[in-house]
This record gives C-alpha cells, structure tokens and sequence, in this order.
C-alpha cells in the first residue's frame, strides 16, 4: 500500500494522523508543505485544498483526519 501524507510542523491534525499511523504500524512518506512550493502546488492540485493534512492511498485522496474512513481504507478495526 503506497500511503503519502501532506502535513505542516504546526497543523495538530497532522500530528494525530501520524500518531494514529504509526501506532497502527502503517508506513508512510510525509511531505512537508511548509518547506516546498512544489510540494504545497502538488497538494491544490491533488485534493483542491489548501488546509492540510491530506492523505493519499493509492492514488486515492482523503481530505482532513478522518479516522473512520482512513479505519475503512487501511482495513483497521
């Protein structure tokens, strides 16, 4: 599963769904927003938003921390 986070240092959500990632054993790669204006010009045109965190599975985008769709997704109970 090729799982892609977007986050910044500050936004709190994105440090719950990192927590929640990891105490799930999940592997991600994280791409920092704050540091690229590539990075944060990928994200607008990926979800169509601007607010982070942003989750990609599989080519899928799921906007925001949304733990029972992310549960749905990774098949977490």
């Amino acid at each position: 599963m090729d799982i892609t986070i977007y986050t910044t240092p500050t936004c709190p959500f994105c440090h719950r769904l990192k927590d929640f990632l990891t105490t799930n054993k999940i592997q991600f790669k994280e791409v920092d927003v704050s540091k690229s204006q590539e990075a944060a010009e990928q994200l607008i045109e990926k979800s169509g938003q601007i607010g982070v965190p942003v989750i990609e599975i599989d080519g899928e985008t799921i906007v925001d921390f949304d733990v029972q769709k992310l549960k749905e997704k990774l098949k977490i109970k």
